[in-house]
């Protein structure tokens, strides 16, 4: 213990480290943190390791890859050679698809897939094969991301709420977890390919035992249950860390793992990302979780950075989903009379698509009956609009949901938009130069900017206390619920200096602030707004969409699907 304290002494002299960090770098035993925005938690967990012997064996588990090579750097940077950097699915991959020679389908397999290789047939119901197809791929992620050892331990409908979809399920319930079982068989035995989300689940099932003297687990209120078992049944020294309050990856089965781990806990309340004001704000959000059920009080110090308080290099727009998001950006172009420089987090082709691989242009091709220029082999499958429109209720899939309601409120304009925001927008190397950032809120998970403008497409208070009243007509439960308020709260504390927020979304008898500005939320006619604007455009031709805005493929995607005809 004498070298922990002497090494801990140098360090609070060098860093200025908190009596909270203090107290969490000293400490012994399992332990969690619990971090709100901005507190260091990454810096924290860095100066722990550090803390530890240099003969220490340690692992640090980062949430995903991202993650990972950040932490990489941030490691090095320190000279922390004897910690070891992966993520659950990278331990996995070395002990279950290496060791026992597994072939991996990277990005995973879509409905049609599913429809072929499993000859999925339903009579009495359009399009059955294919709706049943995408609820036999959730039901395996939800078993792959639990505990269970078999998939009769389960009931899949738990997870179903909207009416459309979860009458489906009931009625053919039995065929769904028949074929689940045996796509898994299949997987098991390389008749196909396997899932990222299967090696990892055979991994939870093995029972590993990793050698390292201290485990520390990042992020771990997104974690799901299997990573969560994993971690728990090490004989290491644990540690976990991360904000109950940015769960927000429930959808993907996360337990937020912070509330599960029976450990010591330490708090870190100060954030050094902004002051009082957002502090106060965000907290305000937090607060309205007492319309669910009793909520402890969360205490943030905001510690305002001295300086230049009124220069903002980082402008950032942030929506809780793609539609708000493009919408936004719409507006932006149209509103502009100028060549402004557009950055979205991630690929920006990626906003055009669901997860199943269709794009917003293949839906529009169908809106529009031309068939001959859709691209996705699914989206052909469809008679017209409202044929997919049904299919993406009774599959609960709300990223199509959101291509129809893009391509119902724009129709032919998105080319011309899209290839003007296209035009705008800069490269990865080139994100400083930009005047305005875009992204979604799981996009930016982890991101900072000087100034955030909150799109007007979050959860208001209002409305959680309406689906509150009654839940099952609102076809949401009051987890969802949770981690909507957790949306708002993330896309506040993502602000470093300011930030400007749609009255509908500021907390009752808030008041504004030099920090804070509160604007009117409008609901114009935006396609009508685009048309008006003073940026010539020309007509496309649809016949022969232009090269700089064809559809891009998601890589491998339609080459696996060939693939899996041939």
């Amino acid at each position: 213990m004498k070298y922990f304290s002497e090494r801990i002494i140098n360090l609070n002299e060098n860093m200025k480290l908190t009596e909270e960090q203090m107290e969490i770098i000293n400490s012994s035993g399992d332990i969690r943190i619990n971090a709100v925005a901005g507190s260091g938690k990454t810096t924290t967990v860095i100066e722990y390791a550090k803390a530890r012997p240099l003969s220490s064996r340690i692992l640090y588990l980062a949430f995903n890859r991202t993650v990972k090579n950040e932490a990489e750097k941030k490691f090095k940077a320190q000279g922390l050679h004897n910690v070891q950097i992966e993520t659950a699915h990278s331990l996995a991959y070395g002990h279950i698809v290496k060791k026992q020679g597994y072939k991996v389908r990277a990005h995973g397999y879509k409905s049609h897939d599913i429809t072929e290789l499993l000859k999925l047939r339903i009579s009495g119901e359009k399009h059955g094969e294919y709706i049943a197809a995408n609820h036999i791929l959730k039901f395996i992620s939800y078993f792959c991301n639990s505990t269970v050892k078999k998939v009769s331990e389960l009931n899949y409908k738990q997870t179903v709420s909207e009416r459309e979809a979860l009458s489906f399920v009931t009625k053919h319930y039995s065929y769904i977890e028949h074929q689940t079982r045996l796509m898994l068989f299949k997987m098991n035995n390389s008749e196909t390919e396997i899932t990222h989300d299967f090696y990892l689940k055979k991994f939870q099932l093995s029972d590993p035992k990793l050698d390292f003297d201290y485990i520390l687990f990042d992020e771990g209120q997104d974690a799901s249950a299997v990573m969560l078992d994993i971690f728990l049944k090490q004989n290491a020294v644990k540690v976990i860390a991360g904000d109950t309050h940015q769960q927000i990856y429930g959808w993907r089965h996360a337990v937020n793992s912070l509330e599960k781990a029976d450990f010591k806990t330490y708090s870190l309340t100060r954030s050094f990302r902004f002051g009082q004001d957002i502090a106060d704000l965000a907290v305000s959000v937090l607060k309205w979780k007492n319309h669910l059920a009793e909520h402890k009080n969360v205490h943030i110090t905001g510690e305002k950075k001295s300086g230049d308080e009124d220069v903002c290099k980082e402008k950032a727009i942030l929506g809780r989903t793609n539609l708000g998001l493009l919408i936004k950006a719409i507006e932006t172009v149209s509103e502009e009379n100028r060549n402004i420089r557009l950055y979205f987090e991630g690929n920006i082709n990626s906003y055009t698509y669901a997860d199943e691989g269709a794009s917003l242009y293949d839906v529009l091709h169908l809106y529009n009956g031309r068939r001959k220029l859709i691209r996705d082999n699914f989206i052909k499958q469809m008679k017209d609009i409202k044929d997919l429109q049904a299919y993406s209720e009774k599959t609960e899939d709300m990223q199509l949901s959101m291509l129809i309601e893009i391509v119902k409120k724009y129709g032919n304009d998105l080319p011309i938009i899209l290839k003007r925001i296209k035009e705008l927008h800069v490269s990865d190397d080139e994100k400083d130069t930009a005047e305005i950032i875009f992204s979604t809120i799981h996009r930016c998970k982890g991101m900072e900017y000087d100034d955030v403008r909150i799109v007007d497409d979050f959860m208001t208070e209002d409305k959680i206390i309406k689906c509150t009243e009654d839940p099952e007509k609102a076809g949401i439960n009051l987890s969802k619920l949770n981690e909507e308020i957790n949306l708002l709260y993330v896309a506040i504390t993502r602000a470093r200096k300011k930030i400007t927020i749609p009255e509908n979304l500021i907390p009752k008898n808030f008041n504004e602030s030099p920090d804070i500005t509160v604007y009117k939320s409008e609901f114009k006619n935006n396609k009508e707004k685009f048309r008006e604007s003073k940026i010539p455009f020309e007509k496309p031709d649809f016949n022969e969409i232009p090269s700089e805005f064809k559809i891009i493929k998601p890589i491998n995607r339609r080459k696996s699907f060939e693939k899996s005809r041939k």
